[in-house]
């Protein structure tokens, strides 16, 4: 398999953006990867809404999201980019952190510079630590990484809380602390996405958020604008909240699901998407029965 480094290094060269889509459980993993997509987003957000029912305000552990990473990595081939958050903790738990996750395999590592617990990078109230305390646990997570492929991307939250230029300034200082990609998060309009594209020669991170504080921008106007990776982290949960939302309001309705089974995966692409004829040869393989070998 291509690391994701070389893949990440190559669009970034030609000028094009790799799209991540968010992944929340394995199921959504496989999808991604079946449909072809050539690597996968584990999103924080999306993790701590699906698996706990909390809001991504930083209440998962960094060994939730370890055994998270490892389920994901079980049933996909493609790289797994991760949402690591702050490390959950000092530099030293960054270096910890930046272990569990690429021995679980991670194949890139997101680290952002929030105070501890963090909040989604779209909501009100964030706060950021010191650059130089981000700079200090940028040189941990690139200390402590055992491949020297695995990729750390660096994501600073001043822009809401500070300024754009201090933004800037800071991806700048964890560029020159070793992270390989930068990530702005919520810039506000489409000239604060071209402002931080043109400012660096680096691949960087552009996120949509539906109804967050960034416009939405095709992936083709993003990477023409500087970006070489775009996320799109939580758009399979949010799409499968409203259609599940749709489908207890109809079994509540009308005591059926008769009328949504042209909005459901069949029987049999339930059971192919998970593996099924895998692991029923695998039975028959082992089986004891008479006949077997």
């Amino acid at each position: 398999m291509t690391s994701f480094r070389s893949t990440l290094l190559a669009a970034h060269a030609a000028g094009r953006a790799v799209v991540l889509p968010g992944a929340y459980d394995s199921l959504s993993a496989r999808l991604i990867e079946q449909v072809g997509f050539s690597a996968l987003y584990a999103t924080g957000a999306g993790f701590a809404n699906s698996s706990l029912g909390v809001p991504d305000i930083g209440l998962v552990t960094a060994t939730e999201l370890r055994d998270h990473v490892a389920r994901l990595a079980d049933v996909v081939s493609i790289p797994i980019v991760v949402d690591a958050d702050t490390g959950f903790g000092s530099a030293i738990n960054m270096y910890r952190t930046v272990r569990l996750l690429e021995r679980a395999g991670a194949s890139a590592i997101q680290i952002e510079d929030q105070v501890f617990p963090k909040k989604c990078g779209h909501f009100a109230g964030k706060e950021v630590i010191s650059a130089q305390e981000m700079v200090q646990k940028v040189h941990a997570a690139v200390d402590a990484r055992l491949d020297d492929d695995t990729v750390i991307i660096a994501r600073t939250d001043a822009r809401a809380v500070t300024s754009l230029d201090d933004a800037l300034e800071r991806v700048s200082l964890y560029r020159e602390a070793g992270a390989d990609v930068l990530f702005v998060e919520a810039p506000e309009s489409e000239q604060e996405l071209k402002t931080i594209g043109a400012h660096f020669d680096v691949p960087l991170v552009a996120n949509m958020v539906e109804g967050g504080k960034t416009p939405l921008l095709s992936v083709d106007q993003l990477a023409d604008a500087g970006f070489s990776m775009v996320l799109f982290a939580n758009a399979a949960l949010r799409v499968a909240q409203y259609s599940m939302t749709e489908m207890f309001r109809e079994l509540s309705r009308s005591g059926s699901t008769s009328a949504l089974l042209d909005r459901m995966a069949t029987w049999d692409e339930r059971q192919s998407i998970v593996g099924k004829p895998f692991f029923d040869a695998l039975e028959l393989k082992y089986s004891t029965q008479d006949g077997a070998s």
